[in-house]
């Protein structure tokens, strides 16, 4: 089984819910540091402007590339459902890896703190709230 998100794009209004809610349930404090992204879209010409807004975050690949670039093996995927996650104790920091997981992945979803030797972070769809059979916090806010 694998896990992911749906987006039902024509929905959003672009409220940033969705980012506040985990900024706060994983008590992450600084501005840049956002595991979801909101894209704004922009389209046509005056008078026929269409705005939208795209969900982007980790994607839970079938085949991570920021997990085989970590040189720590801290990035896993989980069988049973495919969630990517890390493992804060495998974790050697941005220092050590020179950020190889983050230059991996071709959406950017691995982030670092900005403490000198940071531990990457990244969506993994509320892991806590999937074991307790709840639905990312994210999820649960945009309703």
């Amino acid at each position: 089984m694998q896990r992911g998100f749906y987006f039902n794009q024509s929905r959003c209004t672009g409220c940033y819910t969705c980012i506040i809610a985990c900024k706060d349930w994983h008590d992450s404090r600084h501005e840049s540091i956002n595991w979801i992204k909101i894209r704004i879209v922009e389209k046509g010409r005056y008078p026929d402007i269409h705005l939208s807004y795209l969900f982007s975050t980790c994607l839970h690949c079938s085949e991570p590339l920021c997990a085989k670039a970590c040189p720590a093996s801290a990035i896993n995927k989980r069988a049973e459902d495919g969630i990517v996650f890390v493992d804060d104790n495998k974790c050697s920091g941005r220092r050590s890896c020179k950020s190889a997981c983050l230059k991996a992945c071709p959406y950017s979803a691995p982030q670092f703190g900005f403490d000198d030797n940071a531990k990457m972070q990244k969506c993994d769809l509320c892991l806590d709230r999937w074991l307790e059979n709840k639905m990312p916090i994210c999820v649960n806010a945009c309703q």
